[in-house]
């Protein structure tokens, strides 16, 4: 993969969730030099098994072709909900890296405790393999994972997009947005999830920048 020095965009996606439902996905398009591009939404559900679709989504309803990488706050989300992040870059073409913050043993004993005849969701997260380490230059470390570019190529961009703390910026942007929508779809528009869910996916963009 070549990166480029300024024009490289990142997707970043994460989410937001406090209940048992569903769960409010932002996806953050984001150049290097840190300017947003543009945005889009979606919901999962929580505990279900449909991540995967719902990152899918949100690449269809930004429907960009200068996005060179997808970011992803965690592989296992919305109450282990399984990513397949080789599916995301066989339909999208887009290289994914999953990153998380903290080191650990696993999940698999936490799946096999809470979904114990699920072996769908046991072998989605199997498939994921071992993460590996990148240590910033402050020092501190994140963990990624990455599908379709090499780990050193994969470790530049994370490093290249983390500014403060260890939280690449597209994701940390990513995450606040996913806050506030998911905070004003439950106090303003409680039916936003199911629009969301038949829609699967609304897109943003600033004035002239699609």
């Amino acid at each position: 993969m070549h990166i480029p020095k300024k024009g490289i965009r990142a997707l970043g996606i994460a989410e937001s969730y406090t209940g048992r439902q569903y769960s409010t996905l932002s996806g953050i398009v984001m150049r290097k030099d840190l300017i947003i591009d543009g945005s889009a939404f979606t919901c999962v559900t929580v505990g279900g098994l449909d991540a995967t679709d719902a990152i899918l989504a949100i690449v269809r309803a930004l429907n960009r072709r200068d996005v060179n990488v997808i970011l992803l706050s965690g592989c296992v989300i919305s109450w282990f909900n399984v990513i397949d992040p080789e599916a995301i870059v066989c339909t999208s073409g887009i290289p994914v890296i999953c990153v998380t913050y903290e080191d650990s043993t696993g999940l698999e004993e936490d799946i096999r405790r809470h979904f114990p005849t699920d072996s769908v969701r046991l072998n989605a997260y199997r498939k994921l393999g071992q993460r590996s380490a990148v240590i910033l230059p402050d020092g501190q470390t994140m963990y990624i994972r990455s599908w379709g570019i090499t780990f050193p190529d994969a470790a530049r961009i994370c490093i290249d997009f983390t500014h403060d703390g260890k939280i690449p910026e597209p994701l940390r942007v990513a995450r606040l947005c996913a806050r506030a929508a998911h905070a004003y779809g439950l106090a303003w528009a409680p039916g936003l999830s199911n629009s969301f869910q038949k829609e699967r996916g609304s897109s943003f963009y600033p004035e002239n920048e699609k």
